[in-house]
């Protein structure tokens, strides 16, 4: 299933179809809450548990008693109402677009256009992609995560604040740096690392223009970048102190432990870049600065996705949300009910010029509830030397859930790789310039399982390059693993972006909160090889592509980034990708 259309605000062809739509959903949405709160109140996360025992409360088993009779009695006072707006809700899907778009209007046009390859032929582009696990909270609460609403605006709060910080550039001037080093977040504002998911004892203040209210509302500083040039020589004055932890695996060998008299301050130089394999990569308990299109995952609830929407937009002006089906699909068949979206989430920059939703006819099991699919768009970035328009495109998607399910998840490669191709041939215009083509998202499966070989094996990995991947199941040995262990996630050494940070440079740590990789059916699981280190499964990914970009377009990576910044808030690691694109005007076109 396959809609693309000129954007629009509204899912609803007219105001009345979606008046309609809102009284009908009015009427659910008392009962579907009661409902939810029946279940949450019957789930506890680890971390309210241990909250419980250290303020030594026993009146827990009466909340839950009293509590669940109580929605339950709400929830069937409230069942006729939602009976009557689903009889209205459910047949207007048929007409309902598969998402919603918000447009802000900017100040001035230039604000939400790239003048790089006009000016000076060279740009540079940030994508990052992360799953929330922005489920009702009832069922987010099977993940070890709860309170979706209030994780909601803390997620955006962090978000905003990584990406409108200083973007601050070191070069440090020495034979033996480690390439391109980043500021420690020690001298940025941070984080409340502990507005949600953390013990009194973390807590911290939210230093900077950033509120932790409810509404969600945050002001937002125009971004700015920064190139520092640190000299560095060979005399060296040595240090009485002992060496302290490695803060990043960036901090380079030879800077361990010693401070000399023309180096840069060690805040600066205790967060930053390594390069292996021709990659540039970190570990960051910030998001990356300045990226320009953010593919989240699992914003199934509708209010969380509101929620996002408003703190987001005035760093992104153009987000898609509520992306996906529902109701019977295809219309009038029964045998597949979508109780829920797609849960994909596009916020950008720049301008979304199309935009198409496809959903997975071949979904089963827990997974078939909900419309997962691909949404591909294509966006404009400005105009080149010859004052022809210069786009991209962005794909992303979410792939089959289930452990053992390889076929389907190869299934729907398949079609994500017809799906995009059939996109971007009916859009393509002969007088514009591709300058990039990402696929990212959660694929489910990871390069170093053995239950995940055929999907390690597809042909998408021949026409999309994975940074990370060295071939088909093996990892570059810098990589790190993206899926964290659900019943570990408010341990000490993981909660804050911080302690995340530091847990994932170090592999004795790392191996005890990083999913290990999935055996093949009936045979021991031999993991990692010898003289290799351990990764863990990695399933979230940034793909580029670069044959189906203009000719006069160069692609090389600027960096890939783990981010710890939604330690506590989320069972995944965020990744971001940069990209700096060198267009030759001189090229024929």
């Amino acid at each position: 299933m396959g809609r693309g259309m000129a954007l629009q605000a509204s899912a609803f062809p007219n105001g009345f179809v979606a008046g309609i739509h809102a009284v009908g959903w009015a009427l659910i949405l008392p009962c579907f809450w009661f409902l939810d709160r029946l279940i949450a109140v019957c789930k506890s996360t680890t971390l309210e548990r241990t909250q419980r025992l250290e303020q030594e409360c026993y009146l827990h088993p009466l909340k839950v008693f009293f509590g669940s009779i109580i929605f339950f009695i709400l929830f069937l006072v409230t069942a006729p109402l939602a009976f009557l707006g689903f009889l209205l809700w459910a047949p207007l899907q048929a007409c309902r677009r598969p998402f919603y778009y918000h447009r802000e209007t900017p100040s001035t046009p230039e604000k939400e256009t790239h003048r790089g390859f006009e000016l000076g032929g060279k740009a540079s582009f940030g994508f990052a992609t992360a799953n929330l696990c922005l489920l009702p909270d009832s069922l987010a609460r099977f993940n070890n995560l709860g309170n979706t609403q209030q994780r909601a605006a803390t997620i955006g709060q962090r978000i905003v604040q990584g990406v409108c910080r200083p973007n601050i550039r070191i070069f440090v001037d020495s034979p033996s740096s480690c390439g391109t080093l980043s500021p420690s977040n020690s001298i940025l504002p941070t984080a409340n690392s502990s507005s949600y998911g953390a013990t009194d004892k973390q807590a911290q203040p939210i230093v900077g223009n950033y509120s932790d209210s409810a509404d969600g509302h945050v002001s937002v500083q125009k971004s700015s970048s920064v190139v520092v040039c640190v000299p560095c020589d060979d005399t060296e004055e040595s240090s009485t102190e002992s060496p302290s932890p490695i803060f990043n695996s960036n901090h380079n060998s030879n800077q361990r432990g010693r401070a000399g008299h023309r180096s840069a301050p060690r805040a600066l130089l205790s967060q930053g870049l390594r390069q292996q394999d021709n990659v540039p990569w970190e570990v960051s308990s910030l998001f990356p600065a300045n990226v320009d299109i953010l593919c989240l995952e699992e914003v199934f609830d509708k209010r969380a996705a509101q929620r996002l929407t408003q703190i987001l937009k005035p760093v992104f002006g153009h987000i898609l949300y509520d992306v996906g089906v529902y109701a019977c699909q295809p219309t009038c068949s029964c045998s597949s009910f979508k109780f829920f979206n797609s849960g994909l989430f596009v916020a950008s920059r720049f301008p979304v010029l199309e935009a198409q939703y496809h959903s997975f006819p071949n979904s089963r099991g827990e997974d078939a509830l909900a419309a997962k699919g691909l949404l591909s768009a294509k966006v404009l970035i400005g105009q080149n030397q010859k004052q022809n328009r210069v786009v991209g495109y962005f794909n992303c998607t979410h792939l089959h859930a289930p452990e053992g399910d390889g076929e389907i998840r190869c299934e729907q490669l398949n079609m994500v790789t017809k799906w995009i191709g059939d996109f971007q041939a009916a859009n393509r215009q002969p007088d514009e310039d591709v300058v990039f083509d990402v696929l990212c998202g959660d694929f489910n499966f990871d390069n170093c399982s053995p239950d995940d070989t055929l999907e390690q094996n597809h042909c998408l990995f021949e026409e999309y390059r994975d940074p990370c991947r060295a071939g088909p199941g093996k990892e570059k040995p810098w990589v790190i693993g993206t899926l964290l262990e659900q019943p570990t996630l408010y341990e000490d050494d993981i909660i804050t972006p911080e302690n995340l940070q530091r847990t994932l440079e170090r592999e004795e740590l790392r191996k005890q909160y990083i999913s290990p990789p999935i055996p093949a059916a009936g045979l021991p699981l031999v993991y990692p090889e010898s003289g290799q280190p351990w990764i863990g499964r990695r399933i979230d990914y940034i793909l580029y592509r670069e044959n189906s970009i203009s000719q006069r377009c160069q692609t090389e990576i600027e960096e890939m980034t783990f981010i710890t910044h939604l330690a506590g808030l989320t069972d995944h690691i965020p990744v971001g990708l940069r990209l700096n694109v060198m267009m030759d005007s001189d090229h024929a076109d």
